[in-house]
């Protein structure tokens, strides 16, 4: 009898073992954790239109990026809230668990992906080299050496910038790149087209031209590298494919960009 009531106690420290093992197994997926809180934390810097900004008569933080983070929370039924913050701080801030999600124009790369998960491109953009309408010194990206760019800090623009042998001054927002190239304390910017496209729109004098880009690059939603955000990617995937399939991605491209942006340039 003694024997079998300490088998049967054994076996009871199994199964509540095996119940604790998989109710934390639950507790740390991702996905889990956002629906039981009730909302989803999204980096973005707030100052790159048209990707994320702030409108001038309300200070409301609008742009693609934010009604797209908008349409995942709904789906997954929480609240979005936003953390602002430069650059520099959105990618670590996924990495280390601060922040759920970053979406922000971040552009995919090979050597990002081992880093970070990303989603699959919302998309598709291109990198431009930017600069005065009367420049004729810079003619393709290679002419950059030995040049002075523009651009936000621990951008992968600026980052390319400096691989092509170019010295680069970092400021926050587009609008400040425009200012040092117009004062002549910058020659070149290297951007996103669809920042530059955005800027002629409002500014059609702007005296600016592009002078050389890249072939298209995929534009991704980032979440931190781990097994607890499989099912989150997964499930951002998904609600992709019902916004792009009911034409939504579509809407919202022109709406901001003023083209569709949401196909691989041909």
């Amino acid at each position: 009898m003694k024997k079998l009531l300490t088998v049967l106690f054994c076996m009871l420290m199994v199964l509540s073992l095996s119940a604790c093992s998989k109710k934390e197994e639950t507790a740390s997926d991702l996905i889990d954790q956002i629906k039981e809180r009730g909302y989803i934390t999204i980096a973005t810097e707030g100052n790159w239109s048209p990707y994320t900004y702030h409108d001038e008569n309300t200070n409301e933080l609008v742009g693609f990026d934010v009604e797209l983070g908008k349409y995942i929370a709904d789906a997954l039924g929480v609240e979005a809230r936003y953390e602002e913050t430069d650059w520099d701080s959105i990618l670590a801030g996924v990495e280390s668990g601060r922040y759920d999600l970053a979406i922000n124009g971040v552009t995919y790369s090979d050597e990002r992906a081992k880093s970070y998960s990303f989603s699959n491109p919302y998309l598709y953009d291109q990198t431009v080299l930017i600069v005065l309408e009367d420049n004729e010194d810079i003619k393709s990206f290679d002419d950059l050496n030995g040049k002075i760019t523009t651009n936000s800090t621990g951008s992968s623009y600026a980052e390319m910038a400096i691989e092509l042998g170019a010295e680069v001054k970092y400021v926050q927002t587009f609008g400040d790149t425009i200012e040092l190239l117009k004062r002549g304390d910058a020659q070149a910017t290297v951007n996103a087209r669809v920042t530059y496209e955005d800027y002629m729109r409002a500014h059609p004098d702007g005296g600016l031209k592009i002078v050389d880009s890249t072939d298209p690059e995929k534009t991704v939603i980032a979440a931190q590298k781990a097994d607890s955000t499989v099912s989150l990617i997964e499930f951002i995937n998904t609600t992709l494919d019902g916004l792009r399939a009911d034409g939504t991605l579509k809407e919202l491209s022109l709406k901001y960009f003023g083209l569709d942006a949401t196909e691989p340039v041909e």
